[in-house]
């Protein structure tokens, strides 16, 4: 699945759509209201059981998807979602459900933003994450840079990253952390860093989010070759991506 990309448009038109899914209609009208001034054309859903279809039916720049839907829980929703489509997705939680945020990352949310929200809050998380999902393609496949470590080969303008040559199905937060573990082998990455660099806010107080992307990606990258963990936790401070015995950047 290749990488987003920002489409051509002119004039007045738009230049992302988005889905909103949630059964609070007002809150949808307000999101509307609120985003299509800056550059965004908005659909709205407001039950979980058509959610899946109409989520994958169009190219959407990204979803916003509320856990508590009637017909389907946002959760399976999500699940359905990423069964085929590594669209962004940011969750609205109930505000104190720690449970549902962790559930919702693991699952594979790029983010999640607890009710009830400012506007402006959720459309700066939006913006984060188009940030780091919209890349423009290379002109050839000979020009677009590469990081090479070990076993894994990334390529940052195609948004591909590659385990012993096969690819591996990463989210944007995953794919963004390990292409800074791999600029930054061998070195103690703090998790607030980790945040703002990948998620593009600080951590709130008792903010799990890099601590469960970061359990997500290991368990997608599996051990290094020689049965090492890759990414190690530095108690207090962050991770460490485990350097192999030689490394390179081309």
């Amino acid at each position: 699945m290749s990488a987003l990309k920002r489409p051509a448009h002119s004039g007045d038109a738009p230049a992302w759509r988005l889905l909103v899914i949630d059964d609070d209609v007002e809150l949808c009208e307000l999101l509307a209201e609120y985003l299509q001034p800056e550059g965004f054309r908005i659909d709205t859903l407001h039950s979980g059981a058509e959610a899946v279809e109409k989520a994958l039916s169009r190219d959407y720049a990204l979803i916003v998807l509320d856990v508590m839907l009637p017909g389907l829980r946002g959760f399976e929703v999500l699940k359905k979602i990423r069964a085929s489509s590594r669209v962004p997705v940011i969750m609205l939680t109930a505000r104190g459900e720690d449970v549902d945020r962790i559930l919702g990352l693991e699952i594979g949310a790029d983010d999640y933003l607890p009710k009830p929200f400012n506007p402006r809050e959720l459309s700066a998380r939006i913006h984060a994450v188009l940030r780091r999902t919209t890349t423009a393609p290379p002109e050839s496949a000979q020009e677009e840079e590469r990081f090479s470590l070990g076993d894994l080969e990334l390529r940052p303008a195609s948004r591909l990253a590659l385990r012993q040559g096969r690819e591996l199905d990463l989210t944007s937060v995953e794919f963004d952390l390990l292409k800074t573990f791999l600029t930054f082998p061998g070195i103690v990455l703090l998790r607030d860093n980790l945040a703002r660099g990948v998620l593009g806010r600080d951590l709130a107080p008792f903010d799990r989010s890099i601590d469960v992307h970061v359990s997500n990606l290991r368990r997608k990258l599996g051990p290094a070759p020689d049965g090492n963990e890759r990414i190690k936790a530095i108690r207090g401070a962050g991770y460490l991506y485990a350097l192999p015995g030689k490394s390179r950047l081309r």
